[in-house]
């Protein structure tokens, strides 16, 4: 039996101006819960981490109800790394179209994993 779902994007040569700016990743997570059909528990927590070093970025964490949605986007090389991970099934490929419309990375390595103890 398959317990859970669990994307994993590593995306680089993302823009830098999407990557950068609070209200787009904010908007990029209500945006992919809605087309992958979850359901938001709270807000999501965005914060600027790291600061003054080379892996400075917002980090993201949203809670679902099935589980969660993070994130973090590096400025100093334009990538972001995003899991989400569902004991609901989701569209994968939704969810990779909706990462390459908000934030155009020129490369997303994807692994797709069914979790199970």
């Amino acid at each position: 039996m398959i317990w859970g779902h669990h994307l994993i994007l590593d995306c680089s040569n993302c823009n830098l101006e999407s990557i950068t700016n609070k209200t787009t990743i904010n908007n990029f997570v209500v945006t992919l819960i809605e087309r992958i059909n979850m359901t938001a528990y709270g807000d999501p927590q965005i914060e600027f981490l790291l600061p003054g070093t080379d892996n400075e970025g917002y980090s993201v964490l949203q809670m679902i109800t099935t589980s969660n949605i993070t994130a973090h986007f590096v400025n100093s090389t334009q990538a972001a790394y995003i899991d989400i991970f569902s004991c609901k099934e989701f569209d994968a490929n939704q969810a990779i179209h909706t990462v390459e419309e908000f934030f155009s990375p020129k490369t997303i390595k994807s692994n797709f994993l069914h979790r199970q103890a």
